[in-house]
């Protein structure tokens, strides 16, 4: 009598394939036209104490992250905030400061004789190696570096500085939040905990 000996057969290139393909329309997403899992641009400090995607609840892919020293709002976060929203969808931006920060930790006179002594004559310096025509010009130097007094008002001047610009739709929405290294939480400019560490040393 014959057996019929069918049975289902592994399926396990099946899985690799489609493992593929979602790799492919990662790397691909920007030409695919995937946005963020969020829409998501955030600003940030570069302070290796700062989790921004735990603080903020964000897995890889979510949000496209600007992190620089102090998570100020320079000419070329401008730039890349204005690039995002305009072409790659994204509607939300949030500025992460925090407390504690090194842009509080000396004083103007430091920050410019310690330039000064790595570079020499600051109105000579480069400050763009891809536009070397662009220097400081009449500013002083530390304008440029923006030192920061407060920390709660640095951020809500930060969250201006993104809703002021003509670069980025009036329907973006924009937002600001200090990190408190101290207690690990995010908390709105204003609600401070401790000023001593919220504002900087003179």
């Amino acid at each position: 009598m014959a057996t019929d000996d069918t049975h289902d057969e592994p399926q396990h290139h099946a899985h690799v394939d489609e493992t593929i393909d979602d790799r492919e329309t990662w790397a691909r997403r920007r030409r695919e036209g995937v946005p963020t899992g969020k829409n998501l641009l955030v600003v940030a400090c570069m302070d290796e104490r700062i989790p921004v995607e735990e603080a903020l609840g964000l897995d890889l892919g979510d949000a496209q992250i600007y992190r620089n020293a102090g998570g100020k709002v320079t000419d070329d976060v401008i730039r890349s905030a204005a690039l995002t929203t305009n072409f790659f969808d994204t509607d939300e931006i949030i500025v992460v400061n925090h407390t504690d920060c090194g842009m509080m930790s000396a004083p103007d006179d430091a920050v410019r004789d310690g330039l000064e002594t790595q570079v020499g004559d600051l109105d000579e310096a480069t400050i763009d190696p891809s536009l070397p025509a662009l220097s400081l010009g009449d500013a002083d130097v530390t304008e440029w570096v923006r030192m920061t007094d407060d920390i709660d008002d640095a951020c809500a001047a930060q969250v201006e500085y993104l809703r002021e610009s003509a670069f980025i739709p009036d329907d973006v929405m924009i937002t600001g939040y200090v990190y408190e290294v101290e207690s690990g939480e995010l908390r709105r400019p204003g609600d401070r905990v401790a000023e001593e560490i919220s504002e900087r040393r003179t």
